[in-house]
């Protein structure tokens, strides 16, 4: 089932997530509606918050970079439970960002190249694994939404005067997407 997408000014998304349980009801299903969800609004990335669930949870599919010609890299589609990242190492890189719940409008923001992240799969088994590149990128984009944290956190103080008027907006739903979105009024 694809679920509405919440948009920029839902407190949800400013809120530090918990833990998800072994005895979560329906665990399998919620997943499979995040990937419903992310795939029908060609996310590569989606976390628990952005469908209203306060929960340490989050999906990615970079598949899309890899069929870009500048991109080198194997495609990686996990689901990540109760993560957390242990470093952040390599050199910082820009690269424009976009989310779903902050549509149309895309910031140069500064990452680390490398994470390790120890983290659970759908099936709660723990791995503690590195990734660079985009899909480090992709990674710490997600798991800065079960932080409470937004892209825009992460851009200049100039920028975010710049584009504020665009972010009202987007608060009040005044964006025009092809997904199913839900704004607080």
């Amino acid at each position: 089932m694809i679920l509405p997408v919440i948009g920029f000014g839902a407190s949800i998304l400013r809120k530090k997530c918990v833990d998800v349980s072994l005895d979560f009801p329906s665990l399998d299903s919620l997943i499979e509606n995040m990937w419903e969800t992310m795939y029908a609004a060609s996310g590569v990335g989606l976390a628990a918050p952005q469908i209203n669930k306060n929960l340490r949870l989050f999906i990615i599919d970079t598949t899309p970079f890899s069929e870009e010609e500048e991109v080198n890299e194997d495609p990686v589609k996990k689901v990540f439970i109760n993560a957390r990242i242990i470093e952040e190492t390599g050199d910082s890189w820009s690269f424009s960002e976009g989310c779903l719940s902050i549509p149309e409008l895309r910031e140069d923001v500064s990452r680390k190249s490398t994470i390790t992240i120890e983290y659970m799969d759908e099936n709660f088994k723990k791995y503690t694994t590195t990734y660079d590149g985009l899909t480090a990128r992709v990674i710490q984009h997600e798991y800065d939404h079960i932080d409470g944290i937004l892209f825009t956190d992460k851009i200049s103080a100039l920028r975010k005067r710049m584009i504020k008027g665009k972010l009202i907006d987007i608060s009040k739903g005044k964006v025009n997407v092809v997904y199913k979105m839900r704004f607080s009024k």
